[in-house]
């Protein structure tokens, strides 16, 4: 993965004020290719490059946890939300994904590049977030089901004030949605089961791609704060 070499790049805040500055868990080891990104320069809260979203959706599936999903709400105040639950969504191979059957007007953001928003309705009643993983034209997606205090991807659309508009839009500073490097968290600390509300997959849907961690696991899963000029 490329190293940053603008911090404008990989931060987008300057910084928290010292009484609101997140107070983060002990490091702890990162996995595979968040190590990588770790190892050569980016730090915690700091931007998730696009290459970290270009490989297979279970890798960042399970990669993610520990990350923050970060909104902003008007100028200078941030929300930050410790990501601890997620599902992979694989391809067209996978009879639970989307874009099995090819792309749609609800669908079409799954086709676009990787660390892109895919955000849909469900039931019509609550949006789904998901982050667009692999090689664009290829529909894989990862959906994240549970972040700070909100488990259920309902509860956290509701949470962070998320809606259809960031559909098909990166996961960037200038959208005010976007996703931070975090703590890692070790393979076993990590629950692997099969998805939710995909019956209709076939054997699909038991494979075991919806990927947990107990929230106590972190010291802090949520931070509100403003940046100072």
């Amino acid at each position: 993965m490329p190293r940053p070499t603008n911090s404008k790049q990989t931060t987008c805040s300057k910084r928290s004020t010292a009484s609101n500055r997140p107070k983060l868990a002990k490091m702890r080891k990162p996995l595979g290719s968040l190590a990588a990104t770790q190892a050569r320069g980016v730090s915690v809260g700091q931007l998730l490059p696009s290459a970290f979203f270009a490989r297979r959706a279970d890798s960042v599936a399970r990669e993610l946890l520990g990350c923050w999903l970060v909104v902003r709400h008007g100028k200078g105040q941030f929300e930050r939300h410790v990501i601890v639950e997620t599902e992979a969504y694989l391809g067209p191979q996978d009879l639970a994904c989307h874009g099995r059957t090819g792309p749609t007007a609800r669908n079409r953001a799954m086709f676009g590049p990787a660390g892109h928003w895919y955000v849909y309705l469900c039931y019509g009643m609550h949006w789904m977030l998901n982050i667009v993983t692999g090689q664009e034209g290829v529909p894989a997606a990862v959906l994240i089901r549970g972040a700070g205090t909100a488990i259920g991807p309902g509860r956290l659309t509701k949470a962070v004030g998320v809606d259809r508009r960031y559909d098909g839009q990166p996961a960037a500073c200038a959208t005010g949605l976007w996703l931070e490097t975090g703590v890692g968290v070790p393979r076993r600390r990590i629950e692997r089961t099969p998805r939710i509300g995909v019956d209709y997959a076939g054997e699909w849907a038991a494979k075991p791609l919806r990927y947990v961690v107990e929230p106590t696991y972190f010291a802090v899963r949520y931070v509100k704060n403003s940046v100072s000029s």
